[in-house]
């Protein structure tokens, strides 16, 4: 059986230094293909580009990963900037709302990873807690700048989540926001113990999940196992994404 070809979107960044180098780049961190590698995947990477452009990526393409990055654009679901809130990149924005639509459009399997699943939420029509300290009275979603902290979540029952196997564990985490209003059709998969949604899925689907934590910065394999395992089958019939 060959390997599910997965897609994985990229950072994008306007300065990157290596080498003799500084020049823009897309970039992205070595966990998410080694998630996908070691769940038994083939790991490319999805720079942005025209949105015109992601059905016909998608359809080449067994699976898609949304990877983490930074702070969705508040417009996007309707909302002005909170004073906390980061600056947002809009070629991404524009881009992985694209394969998004496409994926869900193409029944293609998607798994969203922390901003993934904020944008997965936005897409679908849903909102964002901009700055999680406001609403939770804590930072325990996130540590210092550039590392990640533990905190537990617990699978909803009877959920995608819940059926690969996951239970109650500490998971790597680095976020200030969250879901606020659940986007159409999507059900939350797992919870803080302070109550933040920390998974979202959409029932009927293949196989659609966003998880708030970061798996590739983990060591267990369940979810992309999951997901590669769902990209080795057939794709249902096409359907509209909204």
């Amino acid at each position: 059986m060959h390997k599910p070809l997965i897609g994985i979107s990229t950072y994008s960044e306007e300065s990157v230094h290596w080498g003799v180098w500084q020049q823009p780049a897309v970039l992205l961190p070595m966990g998410y293909p080694t998630l996908v590698q070691r769940a038994g995947g083939l790991a490319v990477m999805l720079p942005p580009d025209v949105p015109e452009a992601a059905a016909e990526t998608v359809a080449r393409l067994d699976a898609v990963v949304i990877a983490g990055g930074p702070d969705v654009r508040s417009s996007r679901y309707g909302a002005e900037p909170h004073p906390e809130a980061g600056a947002p990149n809009e070629a991404r924005d524009v881009w992985e709302s694209a394969l998004i639509e496409a994926a869900l459009a193409a029944g293609t399997p998607l798994l969203a990873i922390c901003r993934g699943m904020q944008l997965l939420n936005v897409v679908l029509g849903g909102t964002l807690i901009q700055h999680l300290p406001d609403v939770v009275g804590h930072g325990g979603h996130t540590g210092p700048p550039g590392r990640l902290v533990g905190h537990v979540v617990e699978p909803v029952p009877g959920t995608l989540l819940a059926a690969i196997g996951a239970e109650p564990t500490e998971v790597p985490t680095y976020h200030h926001q969250a879901v606020d209003r659940l986007g159409r059709g999507l059900v939350a998969g797992a919870l803080a113990e302070d109550g933040v949604v920390e998974a979202v899925e959409l029932p009927g689907a293949a196989f659609v999940l966003g998880v708030q934590w970061h798996p590739e910065a983990g060591t267990d394999l369940r979810i992309a196992q999951a997901l590669v395992a769902a990209a080795h089958c057939p794709k249902p019939a096409t359907a509209p994404a909204g």
